[in-house]
């Protein structure tokens, strides 16, 4: 593609060059020959640093910012907002892309929601896939990630890898970084979701509001006018994102007990499932869910109201409930000890998280909660306190361990959270803590390891290691004999 096609409205360029375009990067490492590369300015570095690298790589243009500062013998775009016209530019390069692409934004359960939408589609004979914290789930594949939201160029490649499978229908996690970062600036949305906003990424974004703000983005810029936006109704925030999508036009779809499209009018809490009643329509369907927990019956109805939006009946999206697998990691029941006391792994990692899951599982509890917790390094600090309070209030038997802790002192975060969890069992390493809780669980009581979730690592410093909750709990459990 020529660089002059791939610029058309995004950028001004100051020459007559014209060169043929064979890729894109924002990584001067990644640079190839015949490729852009987008010198953008992050929170680590100034991509303005790099154009030599680029240049030596074989970039035979630059995007940049007006005013910044480059020298190149290259042709130089200029662009008022280059990451949005990276974003952009990248979506053009590889073109296509599944028809009905869903976006889910919140603080929690983005991926269970774009996990359970994949399923409801794929349930009607659908070629579906879901991208997000896990990774990439589609017919063809199944591939762990790293990001919640990838880069613009591997999204817009990942968009045409999944058309060229035969992928019609995706649903991806919308972070609030990958919104302010313009990383879903290419793509072309048919519906988006919000679940819920809580406190997290406050390390990144100055304050709630612009965090919220960040979110927001998803409805005001990225949502076609008149798309539908599926929002759930119960969360704090709820009417201020009705407020703002109402504002720029989508058809808002409310879900949840104060929902207005998808009803809830009564749920009832078992061990392994819930069964709820939901109006839709005028007409009340009975479903069971085959997951724990108030807050996957939230998620699960913010993913049907996504598969109606995007064209799955009524019936058939809310039957598909009944037969949900949960995302990895999220509420995961990864043993049982001989006495019956079950041992679920979860990915919570921020305060609204561990409060849902922990009271999640008290219904169905008839001895002890017994909660291990953990922080990471490296991320928002005003949290650690904030999770240790909430499982010190909502677990009987609380120990705190090691997380990531990448770069800082892992005794320093430990003592943050155990500030605020008096009679806490404080065990640094997360494999004897492990071991310990299994070791303390009783008949009728419940473990939950929260935190890291499907994650195989743990990051110490600049060196992870392997490492896994699920098989931890399998070690403990047929070590201890229970």
């Amino acid at each position: 593609m020529k660089l002059s096609q791939l610029a058309d409205d995004l950028a001004q360029t100051g020459g007559d060059d014209d060169p043929e375009i064979a890729g894109l990067s924002a990584d001067s490492r990644s640079v190839g020959d015949g490729f852009l590369f987008a010198a953008l300015s992050g929170t680590r570095a100034d991509g303005a640093r790099f154009v030599a690298a680029a240049e030596a790589g074989g970039a035979v243009a630059i995007l940049a910012a007006h005013g910044a500062a480059i020298e190149s013998r290259l042709p130089i775009l200029r662009a008022d907002d280059p990451r949005h016209a990276i974003a952009v530019m990248a979506a053009r390069f590889y073109g296509a892309q599944p028809e009905q692409v869903v976006a889910v934004t919140g603080t929690a359960g983005k991926t269970s929601i774009t996990t359970f939408v994949r399923q409801i589609w794929a349930s009607q004979g659908i070629a579906a896939a879901s991208i997000g914290t896990t990774g990439v789930v589609s017919p063809s594949r199944d591939e762990y990630g790293t990001l919640t939201t990838p880069d613009p160029v591997a999204l817009a490649r990942l968009m045409a890898e999944l058309a060229s499978e035969g992928v019609t229908h995706a649903a991806m996690e919308a972070s609030s970084h990958g919104l302010d970062q313009r990383r879903l600036d290419g793509v072309r949305l048919a519906a988006a979701g919000f679940s819920n906003l809580g406190h997290d990424h406050l390390d990144y974004h100055p304050d709630a509001e612009s965090y919220f703000g960040a979110k927001m983005r998803l409805f005001t810029t990225l949502l076609p006018k008149g798309a539908p936006a599926v929002i759930f109704a119960d969360d704090r925030w709820s009417g201020r994102a009705i407020e703002v999508a109402t504002s720029v036009g989508a058809k808002v779809l409310t879900v949840g007990r104060n929902g207005g499209f998808l009803t809830l009018k009564r749920l009832e809490h078992q061990r392994h499932c819930q069964v709820a009643e939901i109006e839709a329509e005028g007409r009340i369907h009975r479903i069971v869910l085959p997951l724990a927990g108030e807050f996957q019956m939230s998620n699960a109805l913010v993913a049907a109201g996504l598969a109606i939006a995007t064209g799955v009946a009524t019936d058939a999206a809310l039957a598909a409930l009944e037969t949900l697998k949960g995302a990895s990691g999220r509420l995961d029941l990864a043993g049982t000890t001989a006495e019956g006391a079950p041992v679920f792994v979860d990915y919570a990692h921020k305060p609204d998280a561990l409060e849902n899951v922990l009271a999640s599982v008290r219904p169905f509890t008839t001895g002890r909660v017994v909660a291990i917790i953990g922080c990471g390094g490296d991320r928002d600090r005003a949290k650690r306190p904030m999770m240790g309070e909430i499982a010190a209030r909502l677990a009987d038997v609380v120990i705190v361990t090691d997380d990531n802790p990448r770069s800082e002192d892992a005794a320093t975060i430990r003592a943050a959270i155990m500030a605020a969890a008096p009679g806490a069992t404080e065990i640094a390493d997360r494999r004897s803590a492990i071991r310990e809780a299994v070791r303390r669980a009783r008949a009728g009581d419940t473990v939950v390891i929260a935190g890291k979730g499907p994650e195989v690592g743990q990051t110490v410093g600049d060196i992870t290691h392997h490492f896994s909750d699920h098989e931890e709990v399998r070690a403990a459990i047929s070590e201890t004999g229970r």
